[in-house]
């Protein structure tokens, strides 16, 4: 299989993490913002919604969108609950990271960290992002407050995908972790799984 991941995305991140903890063999192919590498996968026909990361299968067949991708790749690993209802509630963690967390969270995170989209980063918006993320941070710190995974008993696909870009949300985007204890506690157990690999690997 080929990975088309962006070194600096947490979307392209958390599908490296997940193929570690699976031990998985992947071969990575970088294509960052703004290289000559992502224009060349996007005029290859690599990037069917033109982002990363694409999953490449050996057939060739291509698969867009991070958390499709997690999907595929855990179905029958113990990352994927075998109860229906728990699975359900798994996919809804997954479809909001999606819908709500990311556009505080990373988005905040990108307005600082990338360059050429500083130029929308005004004070106005920048501090609605923050309230806006630190209430969404807060909804995950309500869940883990009482339990140490998002989603049943045990780690699943939610935590991996919520874990890309949460666990740089403060070095990153700014936001005040220090109000998130349960977070910071989840964020350890995640680092500690077998297998495990950071964003820079």
């Amino acid at each position: 299989m080929k990975l088309w991941s962006m070194p600096s995305s947490g979307n392209s991140y958390k599908v490296r993490l997940l193929l570690g903890l699976l031990g998985r063999d992947c071969n990575i192919i970088d294509v960052e913002y703004l290289t000559e590498a992502l224009d060349r996968a996007k005029a290859s026909g690599r990037l069917p919604f033109g982002k990363a990361p694409v999953l490449e299968l050996d057939d060739g067949r291509l698969l867009p969108e991070s958390n499709a991708i997690l999907c595929w790749l855990g179905e029958g690993s113990t990352f994927v609950p075998s109860d229906p209802f728990t699975r359900a509630k798994m996919l809804s963690w997954m479809f909001w990271e999606q819908n709500q967390h990311e556009g505080t969270v990373a988005v905040r995170a990108a307005l600082l960290n990338y360059p050429h989209r500083r130029a929308q980063a005004t004070p106005e918006r920048m501090a609605a992002l923050l309230d806006q993320g630190h209430a969404h941070l807060a909804i995950m710190e309500s869940r883990l407050s009482a339990h140490d995974w998002l989603v049943g008993d045990a780690v699943s696909l939610a935590d991996i995908c919520l874990y890309g870009y949460t666990h740089t949300a403060g070095s990153r985007g700014g936001f005040d972790m220090a109000r998130f204890p349960a977070i910071n506690l989840w964020l350890g157990r995640v680092a500690a799984l077998p297998g495990y690999r950071g964003i820079g690997k």
